[in-house]
């Protein structure tokens, strides 16, 4: 097995844990493993869910966000 496609060690998740963790390095490390040529395919494949999760979250922010403002705006209106 090449260092690629091993099965990643509870120290090698650790580390990644620990690495996502830290705010602003987080975002970065998560493009880069994501979309990076080289590295584990265990950890490109977790960040890549992790980034497709934090997508479709996202949106969901932004519908619920848009629904409460235009509620608060008919209530303001009727009032």
């Amino acid at each position: 097995m090449t260092p690629d496609t091993r099965p990643m060690t509870v120290g090698d998740w650790m580390i990644t844990l620990l690495v996502l963790a830290i705010p602003l390095v987080n975002l970065i490390m998560y493009l880069v493993w994501a979309f990076g040529s080289t590295g584990n395919q265990n950890r490109k494949t977790f960040c890549q869910a992790s980034l497709i999760w934090f997508l479709i979250l996202f949106g969901f922010a932004i519908v619920i966000a848009l629904f409460g403002g235009l509620a608060t705006l008919m209530a303001a209106s009727a009032a």
